[in-house]
Formats: C-alpha cells, sequence, structure tokens
C-alpha cells in the first residue's frame, strides 16, 4: 500500500460522492484537491467502504450498482488508498449482483489478513477460499 498521511472516514467520502450538504462537499473536495502528486495519500478503510455502500443506498436512494460504480471511480483517485481485497472486489464485473456481495467479499478479505477461515451461515460464501458455511 503506498504511504499515506490521513485516513479518511464516512462522512468526508459520503460528501464527496452525494455533493449534500454543498458546503461540506466543497470543503471535502478542498481538503482532496490539496494533495499534491507524490506527496503521501489518504486511507479509506474497509469499514468506511462499507458504510458509505449501505448510506448511498439507504439515505441517498442510490441503486446497489450507482453506490459501487461512485465507490470505484473514487477509488481510482490517484490520492486514495485501500485494501488489496477491497481494489480486487470493486473491480469485479458485475459486482452488484454477485454472490457473496461487496460487504462479504470484505469480511472475507479481513479473515484472509488475519490468516484464519471465514465462519459464516451465508450459503454463497462456499465461493471463497478458506471459509467455513454453517448448516442448520
Amino acid at each position: 500500500m503506498p504511504e499515506v498521511s490521513h485516513t479518511l472516514d464516512t462522512s468526508f467520502v459520503i460528501r464527496l460522492l452525494t455533493r449534500d450538504p454543498l458546503p461540506l462537499f466543497r470543503r471535502a473536495a478542498e481538503f482532496l484537491g490539496q494533495w499534491k502528486t507524490g506527496a503521501p495519500g489518504f486511507l479509506v478503510p474497509d469499514l468506511v467502504l462499507a458504510e458509505t455502500y449501505f448510506a448511498l443506498q439507504h439515505h441517498y436512494s442510490f441503486s446497489k450498482e450507482d453506490a459501487l460504480s461512485a465507490l470505484l471511480s473514487f477509488t481510482r483517485h490517484p490520492a486514495i488508498s485501500v485494501s488489496t481485497c477491497a481494489d480486487k472486489t470493486l473491480a469485479l464485473p458485475q459486482l452488484s449482483t454477485a454472490k457473496p456481495g461487496f460487504v462479504d467479499r470484505l469480511i472475507h478479505g479481513a479473515s484472509e489478513r488475519a490468516e484464519t477461515p471465514l465462519v459464516t451461515f451465508e450459503k454463497s460464501a462456499r465461493l471463497l477460499p478458506n471459509t467455513i458455511v454453517l448448516k442448520v
């Protein structure tokens, strides 16, 4: 992961992606706009991506596809760093209809980084390596 100088939170990312409210969007855009090529960038943790994904849908009426597209575009900014898992997951084709979905894949990525199996009841997770799907 490239060197980072700050971690961005959900409220910051939401303002950039929704432009709402406008004064906060302008301030967030100004802050991001101060970044210079070659300078340390900004980390966006998986939890922030997951919260933003749900907030865009439930508070701003984005479709799953539009929320994921907005996150993908945002994470492609040269100053933005995300986990390898988030980067690869956001690049998956048809992610908005994929099973397991975006957040489940982020959770699986965290279990891989921890070098532990993921234990779940989510049947679709059987497609992911090192995953135990419990049956009732």
